[in-house]
């Protein structure tokens, strides 16, 4: 008698991706429910099963479907919204402000719907995936019928969905505690990277994990200045780190590990780490080359990810898949590295052992769950075929076929796509919904182009400062004049210190004519020595707005920021019309005169190289009325230093600058 299937697709080359790689021509896949009951050639199957449909997929792939192995599906919704840019910039300039702006549950469900859409066409039936309001992106892909392991972001600082990584872990173990058991989803704990964690925090994920057995996905050394930087802070590289908080003790899958070094790799082999290799992202954002030829040779399990689509831009594995085996070529010269039928098992069965779900997906084979793609081989740019060599049939799906081959797919069981037609989700509706959403997006963006504060304001951390700086500046021949004059006792110094100076101001040609100076500040110590260092930005507008007697000027408002990023951050992401650099040494007194407190600045610029010496007198202020008392008090300052009026400098530092290039022109 023979047994009883759902459906069998029978006629084509069912390319299991076991660990045998088993091959059968013509072959047969048989399911029951949401299992595979039978693969094997097609005439042994069809002698011991048959079925209510049978589906003829003669000039066909029968192959496991592809498992995305990273990605953040609701950026599907800011594809392409700033491209061309460095990682930094690209994420904390524009991503972070306007997730935060933008991301809710709403956004993250439609965006996934969006990107399951396109996984679907593209042969995936599994996806690993890290975001926000991560229960939403669970519930479109279990309404859309996808597999996933959803993982709920978790930063150190506060984000779409929580204000803190405390709030951010109720928050996981909240999700983790419904969804765990689902046929489709398991969830999972996801702390975003070392560099936006804590100590405190991994540990904490650690636990979670641990406690209610789910994954843990985290992206690590992604990029080389963030591999640097943690050991400049750490004294330890990013891997022994990570487990020394435990993290490890729990099923992980690593996203991007571009710059590990073979110890590390051994590590994440020793405890079972997944691996998620993003090559086209790590591309575009010149991130770097993952050593997945060294890594696949110590056995770790390597997953082929798309990684978000506003980093890719698109969630096509097939090109993914192309383009882990042409990289690994590249980067070793080696044209036997990384061969078309790994390739294919890095996008399939290795991308479903590193996601930790090899035990159900990954493969055809009895008992794992019917997570099928079928591509056709007869279109022109996968003619003609070749029968020598069996593992000829990798090659065509790698280096030829494309995701528009693929023509059905089913997941648990389940029809997604029939002949390219989806089956369960509507297309039309999130495509509308989806314009809608960018139109917003686009205003909220170009808004904030406009204006330097604006963008200032979007990285965050700024406070706005006294609204008014009153200062006056004189060049002076050499400094022993004033210095005796603070040392005599008459003016009482309350603090004073070294520094060594180095500003970068950046121009720019809106209506406020803004000005953004960049400085790093030494402290020195009195052998010159620096032993500290501080960064800071400063947007004013034009420098000058009311002159009083002896050119004291009163300054427009100050909005002030610590500078947490590099200058070469700053400058790709406010684009600066012009830039211009002052380097000064400064010998700075806090004095108290008149019950005020003025600021004397002694400088020396070396760039550009000016003779002579500088004194600034400073002192800030909230009111005009206020500032015309504390320019007598300067005036009377002036004349206790014996400054002539001849001496006087009406221009600041960045006008001297731009003067002295003028002339050595």
């Amino acid at each position: 008698m023979m047994e009883r299937a759902d459906l069998i697709l029978t006629g084509g080359v069912v390319a299991t991706m076991n660990e045998r790689f088993d091959l059968f021509e013509p072959g047969a896949v048989a399911v029951r429910g949401r299992a595979i009951v039978a693969v094997g050639l097609a005439e042994q199957v069809s002698a011991a099963w048959e079925a209510e449909e049978v589906v003829d997929c003669g000039g066909q792939v029968v192959m496991p479907g592809l498992v995305n192995a990273h990605t953040h599906a609701p950026m599907t919704l800011v594809r392409g919204l700033a491209d061309d840019l460095r990682l930094d910039v690209w994420l904390m300039g524009y991503m972070m402000p306007v997730e935060r702006a933008f991301v809710r549950p709403d956004f993250c469900w439609l965006g996934t719907q969006l990107a399951c859409a396109e996984m679907i066409r593209s042969g995936v039936t599994c996806f690993g995936d890290m975001y926000y309001y991560e229960e939403a992106v669970a519930d479109a892909a279990a309404q859309v019928g996808m597999r996933g392991v959803c993982a709920q972001s978790i930063l150190k600082f506060p984000t779409p969905d929580a204000m803190s990584y405390d709030e951010g872990l109720r928050l996981a173990q909240d999700f983790v505690g419904r969804w765990k058991g689902h046929h489709l989803i398991l969830p999972a704990i996801g702390p975003h990277a070392a560099y936006t964690a804590t100590v405190d925090m991994l540990r904490e994920c650690a636990r979670l994990a641990l406690e209610y057995d789910v994954p843990i996905h985290i992206h690590l050394a992604e990029t080389g200045q963030e591999v640097q930087d943690h050991r400049a802070e750490f004294g330890m590289p990013v891997v022994p780190w990570v487990k020394k908080q435990g993290v490890f003790e729990a099923r992980v899958t690593a996203m991007h590990c571009v710059h590990l070094d073979d110890g590390e790799l051994h590590t994440l082999l020793h405890h079972g780490v997944g691996v998620a290799h993003n090559p086209s992202s790590n591309l575009k954002l010149a991130s770097g080359i993952a050593p997945v030829a060294r890594m696949l040779e110590l056995g770790l399990p390597v997953g082929i990810g798309t990684d978000g689509p506003a980093s890719n831009n698109d969630l096509d594995m097939f090109e993914e898949m192309r383009l882990a085996a042409l990289l690994a070529k590249g980067a070793s010269a080696n044209p036997t590295a990384v061969p078309a039928r790994q390739a294919v098992a890095m996008a399939t069965r290795l991308g479903a052992q590193a996601l930790h779900l090899g035990h159900m997906t990954g493969s055809l084979e009895v008992g794992k769950r019917a997570d099928i793609a079928v591509v056709n081989l007869e279109d022109i740019h996968l003619t003609p075929r070749f029968h020598r060599d069996p593992d000829g049939i990798y090659s065509m799906l790698v280096y030829a076929a494309k995701s528009g081959d693929v023509c059905h797919v089913l997941c648990d069981g389940r029809w997604l796509m029939r002949d390219r037609v989806l089956l369960t989700v509507d297309v039309e509706a999130l495509r509308a919904q989806a314009a809608a959403v960018a139109r917003k997006i686009d205003h909220f963006l170009m808004a904030r182009e406009e204006s330097v504060l604006s963008k200032l304001l979007a990285i965050g951390g700024v406070a706005r400062e006294k609204t008014f700086e009153v200062q006056v500046k004189v060049h002076l021949p050499d400094a022993s004049a004033v210095e005796g004059a603070l040392a005599g006792g008459e003016l009482p110094v309350v603090k004073s210190s070294r520094r060594r100076q180095y500003d970068t101001y950046f121009l720019f040609d809106d209506p406020e004519h803004s000005r953004l100076r960049y400085r790093e500040d030494e402290v020195l110590d009195e052998q010159g020595e620096p032993i500290d260092v501080r960064y800071r930005l400063t947007l004013t507008g034009p420098t000058k707005e009311r002159e009083f007697a002896h050119s004291v000027l009163l300054s427009r408002s100050r909005f002030d920021a610590p500078a947490t990023r590099s200058l070469r951050f700053y400058r790709e992401y406010f684009k600066p019309s012009e830039e211009w650099e002052v380097h000064k040494e400064r010998r700075r007194y806090h004095i108290r005169y008149g019950g005020t407190d003025f600021a004397v600045n002694m400088d020396r610029v070396s760039k550009p190289d000016l003779p002579g010496v500088f004194l600034e007198v400073k002192s800030r202020t909230w009111s005009a009325q206020d500032a015309e008392r504390k320019a007598e008090l300067i005036g009377e300052l002036l004349a206790l230093f014996g400054v002539r009026e001849q001496e006087l400098v009406r221009r600041e530092y960045l006008e001297l600058a731009r003067e002295a290039a003028r002339l050595r022109r």
